[in-house]
């Protein structure tokens, strides 16, 4: 494994560095990138004919692992410094970040448990009723194990996720400072070797037994922390190289990339049956599952991340556009308000059909994006006041 990768400078240059004034330039393009991360969750979740489109089109990827990625390699670039200047500032700050994000979660779950819930009962609702089985059969047992981060929901599944690594980051970025990302990545890498083993199943009966709470296995989420770590810890390790300059990836020699471009090709050709019945989905089962990040999906991720580096001069050309831009400067605000519009669209199902069509359709993914991009000006409005404000302070 690259060396730059593994075994950053020790402590002491990492403290001259941050001594320096040296501030981090604002990288437009990871703003887009989250934006256009976030398009691409608003239309695979809005219940429309465009789902199944952009339902992993490029193998075996989707939004919620770039989002997760690119989420973990900004909090490292960002963040990598503090750590070896001040352990406990570090701390505080990245846990009133986590308390922020938690804070969404609950609103999120208010409303999903009390309007949602209601909704879906009195109007005979099944597409939103499916989203809320346990609470609706055990409310009491389901409100304290959501606000405990154990029972998640579909589609409110991501949040807590991202809460639990936000948590657990400033310890690790404080290992990285003093020890390097090697013990991090091989600890990262094991977990996730025993995820594919049963190791959510045990942690989950240790749980129950622990709480009391007799929550269900598959209502705790649809994402296996101990499989997802792995895609945060990789990103942090690509921010945290990024903050002290360019990437040791732009060393690696170019066959790599030709290999990780034919890596990529063929699992989209995997993804769309091209291949033939003995290289199918199917085929291949649980190495491309999604909610574990099974071997082979981890792969194609580790590849896709190649190969998005090497063209990065076209990938900025292409996401440098409007809505990305605004949409991912106010990511948090503009990932929840998504939520509120997938609700609208699963209220307006009705009978068996599980999709809009036509001009309803059209008009739900009108309305949605219009509505995103208010909340990411109004935002970003928001923002900006407050640190005129704090400036003239």
């Amino acid at each position: 494994m690259n060396e730059g990768l593994t075994r950053p400078k020790p402590l002491r240059s990492i403290l001259q560095r941050v001594q320096r004034p040296l501030k981090l330039e604002r990288r437009p393009e990871f703003d887009a990138l989250r934006g256009l991360f976030l398009v691409w969750m608003t239309l695979t979740h809005l219940p429309t004919r465009l789902s199944d489109l952009v339902n992993q089109p490029f193998g075996f990827l989707s939004s919620a692992e770039g989002f997760v990625f690119l989420s973990a390699l900004l909090v490292a670039r960002l963040y990598i410094r503090k750590a070896a200047e001040d352990e406990g500032a570090l701390r505080v700050k990245l846990w009133k970040r986590a308390l922020k994000i938690y804070g969404y979660h609950v609103v999120l779950l208010m409303l999903a448990f009390t309007i949602v819930a209601a909704f879906a009962v009195h109007r005979h609702k099944p597409a939103l009723m499916n989203l809320l089985t346990f609470y609706l059969a055990h409310p009491f047992t389901a409100i304290v194990g959501s606000l405990l981060l154990i029972y998640t929901p579909p589609l409110l599944d991501i949040l807590p996720m991202y809460v639990i690594f936000l948590l657990a980051t400033p310890y690790l970025l404080a290992i990285a400072a003093r020890r390097g990302w090697r013990p991090i990545l091989a600890g990262s890498a094991t977990i996730w070797m025993l995820a594919q083993f049963g190791l959510r199943n045990w942690a989950h009966g240790l749980i129950v037994h622990v709480t009391g709470l007799h929550i269900p296995l598959q209502e705790t989420g649809a994402f296996n922390l101990f499989g997802w770590q792995i895609v945060w810890v990789t990103g942090m390790v690509l921010g945290a190289a990024s903050a002290e300059g360019p990437l040791p990836l732009r060393r690696l020699p170019a066959w790599v990339f030709w290999l990780s471009a034919a890596i990529c090709l063929f699992f989209i050709g995997v993804r769309h049956d091209w291949l033939g019945p003995h290289l199918s989905t199917e085929r291949f089962g649980l190495l491309l599952d999604k909610w574990q990040i099974g071997t082979l999906r981890l792969v194609n991720l580790a590849a896709f991340v190649l190969v998005a580096y090497w063209a990065r001069g076209l990938v900025k050309r292409v996401v440098l556009v409007e809505p990305f831009l605004t949409l991912g400067k106010a990511s948090l605000e503009v990932f929840c308000a998504h939520l509120v519009f997938v609700f609208v669209g699963l209220a307006l199902l009705y009978g068996e059909v599980e999709q809009l069509h036509g001009w309803l359709a059209a008009l739900l993914v009108g309305i949605t994006f219009a509505g995103l991009f208010v909340v990411a000006v109004r935002d970003i409005r928001k923002k900006r006041l407050e640190k005129a404000a704090a400036a003239q302070n």
